[in-house]
């Protein structure tokens, strides 16, 4: 049977750092990748001994930590498609995952098992949870026990390249599962390509900005091990430990939504003099879009060259690229097609736009693309044109091939037939030096069917009103794009991946009405 990887990295480098956890109350667990090709050899065995066979769904539950990323190892070792479950659910969100899954297999961190506990009755074909870090509840068993007299070699399967099934974060109704047969490595020409032109190296060291779950930063932590890589874990995210880290570690490379940047760079001028960030070669800026301010706050605080954008969903894999050098000439782009990717923008009648600066539905054809959505063959067919897939994004390229995503399509605002799009409307408003985020969309208008509606967080401290906001959108804006009505909240609602929740500041606005825009 072949060795993978890490079987390969504890013969030639064993006592190099693959995982590193480092938590706030100074206790620090590492596994040289000698000690986690053992480790995830034992689970991993341990798995198919207590009856998971090969392409049974095993679910894993947990803030970030050493023993969850291990089991991803371990997963893949023993053959079985990965279910990250998102721990911030409500046990009626959990239940439906893990039911929708047919999970077989639960591995959970403690602080989590009530949540897989009181799911369970949910879940019939659930037979199994281990939990670690911490005790088991009943009807549980802990890892100690699950591993006892259980022996570090590999399990007796063909290795597997890493099936996992990613529930999508639910933006637009009910989560689905995003079947991928061959997890990080999918599209491995494609892969290789793309890391190539970023530039990463076996040298790099990455952190986890954000939950592992979160197909981001959990695809992007799985590269940096298949490269040997040292992989630094946040256990839960803070904006100071996270620069804390960086320094510590000398990280080189991340992945990241735009929340925890903004936390990270509005940290106070004496926090972060306190450290040094200028090891960071590689910050991939994806999950949802960052506007041109919080570039420019990244861009003040971090080197130049190490901002890279990306475009792309759990369903289609990475499809544009704007490389550092075009950060600031391209405001707004998201790049151009990535290697070995052709994106394609497609109108209303399925015509295929050829002109620059018209906008119409982006679709991809790549290897990325996932395989289908478990159970639901009709939804992943409904999104193709073709060879080519969808995720609803509507986009325009430039005279030069750069793409630039105008909304989703469902988001768009029609107001008195005009076309309006909330990401440069967003755009405008995080300029402003009393707003921290903003969140446009349309709401129900008898005179213009859609008026333009902004919620609005504001720094603290900051005295701002509605007629301010729109007296500013008014400076930077076209009139139809000015938000005739605002409202002001603490937080904006958010998954736990950092993407926004819209429909949930839409929902009062619409109820009674009929409309698509929910």
């Amino acid at each position: 049977m072949a060795d993978d990887y890490l079987a390969t990295y504890a013969v030639g480098m064993p006592n190099k750092p693959a995982i590193i956890d480092d938590r706030p109350d100074g206790s620090i667990r590492s596994f040289t990748f000698r000690e986690l090709h053992r480790y995830s050899d034992q689970v991993a065995h341990a798995l198919i001994a207590n009856g998971v066979r090969p392409g049974d769904k095993v679910i894993w539950c947990g803030q970030n930590s050493i023993k969850l990323l291990a089991f991803t190892h371990a997963a893949r070792k023993a053959g079985v498609v990965a279910v990250p479950l998102n721990y911030r659910l409500s046990v009626e969100e959990a239940a439906y995952v893990v039911d929708n899954s047919d999970a077989v297999f639960a591995w959970v961190d403690a602080q989590y098992a009530p949540l897989i506990a009181d799911a369970r009755p949910d879940a019939p074909n659930l037979r199994q949870v281990v939990v670690f870090d911490g005790a088991a509840l009943d009807g549980q068993v802990t890892e100690e026990d699950y591993l006892r007299d259980v022996p570090a070699e590999a399990p007796r399967v063909r290795p597997a390249a890493g099936a996992t099934m990613i529930y999508t974060s639910g933006t637009t109704g009910k989560p689905k599962g995003t079947v991928r047969s061959n997890g990080a490595a999918s599209g491995t020409q494609q892969s290789q390509a793309l890391l190539q032109l970023i530039g990463y190296r076996a040298d790099d060291v990455y952190i986890t900005t954000g939950p592992l779950y979160h197909s981001g930063p959990g695809a992007f932590a799985a590269i940096a091990a298949m490269l040997g890589q040292t992989v630094v874990v946040q256990h839960h995210f803070d904006a100071e430990d996270w620069l804390r880290l960086v320094d510590t570690y000398q990280v080189t490379s991340t992945f990241s939504a735009p929340t925890p940047i903004r936390r990270i760079c509005t940290q106070p001028e004496a926090v972060f003099e306190r450290y040094d960030v200028s090891s960071m070669r590689i910050m991939i800026a994806n999950a949802a879009p960052w506007s041109y301010a919080l570039k420019e706050l990244y861009l003040d605080r971090f080197p130049e060259e190490s901002l890279w954008e990306v475009y792309g969903s759990t369903e289609m894999g990475i499809n544009t690229v704007l490389a550092p050098a075009d950060q600031r000439l391209k405001r707004g782009s998201c790049g151009r097609a990535a290697p070995h990717v052709e994106v394609a923008l497609f109108d209303d009648d399925g015509n295929r736009i050829t002109e620059p600066h018209q906008p119409g539905e982006l679709f991809v054809k790549a290897s990325s693309v996932f395989d289908t959505y478990y159970k639901d063959p009709e939804k992943y067919a409904s999104e193709q044109h073709g060879d080519y897939h969808t995720v609803g994004d509507v986009a325009y390229f430039d005279d030069d091939g750069y793409f630039y995503i105008c909304d989703r399509k469902k988001d768009m605002i029609i107001s008195g037939g005009m076309n309006v799009y909330h990401d440069e409307i967003e755009s405008a408003l995080e300029h402003h030096p009393d707003i921290f985020e903003a969140a446009v969309f349309g709401i129900p208008s008898e005179e213009w069917g859609e008026s333009v509606h902004a919620v609005v967080v504001t720094v603290p401290g900051a005295a701002l009103d509605a007629a301010g906001v729109m007296a500013y959108a008014r400076e930077h804006l076209a009139g139809y794009k000015v938000p005739r009505s605002v409202e002001f909240m603490d937080e904006l609602p958010k998954t736990g991946s950092g993407k926004l929740l819209k429909r949930e500041l839409r929902k009062p606005h619409w109820q009674g009405h009929e409309s698509g825009v929910l």
